[in-house]
């Protein structure tokens, strides 16, 4: 049975634009043109437990709109999306408690206090029982070394040194889902291998689900045996990396990100 159920979701925006030309900025505060942009146009995918699946897609393409409804962020227009037997955006409180969502360019933590206490308010938030709340956050820090993390607040952590502790937040309730968007912006190459491998054994030991999107091309290729590709509200292509490669590979050997560029541009994307 799939954890994970989206059939013919649908999701519409309205922008409001101002007018162009020398005085559009006068005229701009008075009307302003409305446009609908399709963010999702009948996606439908399903996920099994314990899946590493990868969602890519350009700017736009409905990546984050598709992760926000699955977390219950966001209502869609239509469509049914349903995880773990629940309508996220319906059982938001039995939903979240079984998630985890780490936002690469959002953080969970609270930026002037040292790391301890966001995750002790979090322990507090899931009613985590303290021993079990003391063996998992040990196993999380031990596991992404980030035990001398624990007194630092937020505001003075690197990049990388706050990602991993996103991480550890995300997890500290021993969610069965994880959904990871752009985790690894900004990251150096020895933090990417470090939060690449951490993923990989956290899906193998635990047998969390990892959906993950991202624009690094390597990321997918080391964690992901299944990808999904979105484009214009739709999804373009499902199913393995090699098939992927062997479909839109202009020469042997040709590196995953180039795969990924003539993809977009026969897809037109």
């Amino acid at each position: 049975m799939a954890q994970i159920e989206l059939s013919d979701i649908r999701k519409a925006f309205t922008v409001r634009e101002r007018p162009e030309g020398r005085w559009g900025l006068l005229k701009g505060a008075f009307a302003r043109h409305a446009r609908t942009v399709r963010a999702l146009d009948g996606v439908s995918f399903s996920i099994g437990e314990g899946a590493l699946v990868g969602l890519i897609g350009p700017n736009g393409a409905g990546k984050s709109t598709t992760v926000k409804i699955m977390s219950g962020i966001l209502t869609p227009d239509s469509g049914a999306c349903v995880i773990d037997g629940r309508v996220p955006w319906k059982e938001r409180v039995a939903h979240v408690a079984g998630i985890g969502v780490v936002f690469g360019q959002r953080s969970q933590l609270w930026w002037d206090v040292p790391v301890s206490d966001s995750f002790s308010l979090l322990r507090d938030i899931y009613t985590i029982p303290k021993a079990r709340y003391r063996a998992r956050l040990e196993e999380l820090t031990e596991a992404l070394e980030a035990g001398s993390l624990l007194t630092t607040p937020a505001r003075q952590l690197s990049l990388g040194q706050r990602m991993r502790c996103e991480l550890i937040a995300a997890l500290l309730h021993s969610p069965k889902l994880l959904f990871l968007d752009e985790p690894t912006i900004g990251l150096d190459a020895v933090s990417k291998l470090a939060l690449r491998g951490f993923l990989k054994e956290e899906n193998r030991r635990s047998g969390v689900t990892i959906l993950l999107t991202t624009h690094d091309m390597d990321d997918v290729e080391a964690l992901c045996p299944r990808v999904m590709v979105i484009g214009r509200g739709q999804l373009l292509y499902d199913g393995t990396l090699g098939g992927l490669k062997r479909r839109y590979a202009r020469r042997d050997g040709q590196d995953i990100d180039e795969v990924i560029a003539a993809m977009y541009e026969d897809l037109a994307l």
